[in-house]
């Protein structure tokens, strides 16, 4: 058998991309294997910055648990102290003052607690936003 009877051959079908459908069809796959690298890119730093924000947050979680643990440890150890010293009371006069005393006490203690959670919740919270911002400042740039 010859070529020429061979349906594929060039001399049977003749066909060639024009070159400006060629030029085309190349930019095309460049522009998408660019667009894609950008993609992979921009999904690679948000899966990095998803985990450090996860990170962060899980840690600060455990921080706050902790200390809000500490706190009711505190607080129990006060108020049985408390219940044994109103054992050993013995007039109305001296439960009263036992009683403010503890009270103001309480009192006290509470507000140093609160902010003190307060303080760890807004570090926590800034700690847990920084890998968002610095992943932002990679995307979006201030213009010049």
């Amino acid at each position: 058998m010859t070529g020429a009877t061979d349906p594929f051959s060039a001399s049977i079908i003749p066909f060639e991309v024009p070159e400006q459908m060629r030029a085309f069809a190349e930019k095309g796959v460049s522009q998408a294997r660019e667009s894609y690298a950008k993609f992979k890119d921009a999904a690679e730093s948000q899966n990095g910055t998803i985990e450090a924000v996860f990170t962060s947050a899980s840690k600060g979680a455990s921080e706050y648990t902790a200390k809000v643990m500490e706190f009711m440890k505190a607080n129990t150890s006060a108020h049985l102290d408390f219940a044994q010293e109103l054992l050993g009371i013995k007039s109305p006069s001296e439960a009263m003052e036992l009683w403010t005393g503890h009270a103001r006490k309480q009192i006290e203690t509470f507000q140093a607690q609160a902010k003190e959670l307060v303080e760890i919740g807004q570090r926590v919270a800034a700690e847990t936003a920084e890998p968002i911002k610095a992943s932002a400042s990679k995307f979006y740039k201030p213009a010049a």
